[in-house]
């Protein structure tokens, strides 16, 4: 019996006796509720009361497969290459430039209940509890190196707007370089990690961090908010995923025949700091401006006392002046 198989049957989030779980997984109520007690570590919110059993309150929206497949587009399942759904991982990133390392190709995705070691942009760790959000990264193949992907980060983040907004989020926005935000507060934040030659063929690892039914902020350090906040009735996380994926895959086939520049426009548009003064610190060196929006190449314009500056990604971190 593995803590998965008895997930399944508390996912409905009703009462089942130890007696019923045991019987439904063939083990001894003891061992029943040894695994009981791994759910409590993985900090799911299990209820126990005597007489009706144990029961996940509100239920439990646990990936599946072929729910994810089935909300795929005919395009995403041609370049699919193979859909890894697990349950605990360190880093969806990881699993997928390991597996880039041992011959993967282009179209591999990993999408995880959790991850123990989710990270963010600049090191910075990324708050991943067990089957509330989503985390799953892409890989994807490149000519012409680190020049190619001038820009990257910024389309991925349309291609998240462009499936948040057909859920109904109207007041979804993006943040240079490589945030989702909605009615100011952080909902989504993308990694991208490369692979191979920088002048050269490359593999880029596109990482996705969403949040969908977050219950708690613990250990987040910034304003944040999830789907349920914003939406009478999100999607669930299996056809989210499978509506993520379907876009990247035509971003992705965009990108790589046209740039950034085909993006443009249309990451302007949605620009939360557009003409707004904020600040550019690019390690010690702090400088204030305002925002002008990004060049053809994804660079942020910033208008200084001393005139426009670009700068790239990197290192490179942008704050609304306080």
């Amino acid at each position: 019996m593995t803590v998965e198989a008895l997930l399944e049957k508390l996912a409905d989030g009703e009462f089942h006796s130890g007696e019923e779980l045991g019987q439904w997984l063939q083990v001894s109520r003891t061992a029943v509720w040894k695994q009981l007690q791994k759910l409590e570590q993985l900090g799911l919110p299990l209820e126990s009361v005597k007489g009706r059993g144990y029961r996940l309150c509100g239920g439990i929206d646990l990936l599946s497969a072929v729910a994810v497949e089935a909300a795929l587009s005919e395009t995403a399942r041609a370049r699919i290459s193979k859909l890894d759904i697990r349950s605990v991982v360190d880093s969806t990133n990881t699993v997928v430039s390991q597996a880039a390392a041992s011959g993967a190709t282009a179209g591999y995705a990993c999408a995880a209940e959790q991850q123990s070691a989710g990270r963010g942009r600049r090191g910075r760790p990324w708050v991943s509890p067990y089957a509330q959000n989503l985390y799953f990264s892409l890989l994807w193949e490149f000519e012409g190196g680190a020049a190619a992907l001038e820009g990257l980060s910024l389309a991925v983040g349309v291609a998240v707007a462009r499936v948040l907004a057909r859920q109904g989020l109207a007041s979804v926005r993006l943040k240079w370089p490589n945030d989702v935000l909605a009615d100011g507060g952080k909902l989504a934040g993308i990694l991208l990690e490369m692979h191979g030659d920088a002048a050269g063929r490359c593999q880029v690892v596109v990482g996705v961090g969403l949040n969908v039914t977050m219950r708690t902020g613990e250990g987040i350090d910034q304003p944040w908010t999830d789907l349920a906040s914003l939406l009478p009735q999100p999607p669930s996380r299996s056809e989210l995923l499978g509506l993520l994926l379907s876009e990247l895959v035509e971003v992705l086939a965009c990108f790589t025949r046209d740039g950034f520049a085909a993006f443009r426009e249309e990451w302007q548009a949605l620009d939360a700091f557009r003409d707004s003064e904020v600040t550019v610190r690019l390690g010690d060196n702090v400088v204030p401006g305002i925002a002008r929006g990004v060049d053809v190449n994804g660079g942020l314009l910033l208008e200084t006392a001393t005139g426009r500056q670009v700068f790239n990604g990197g290192e490179v971190s942008l704050r609304r002046k306080l």
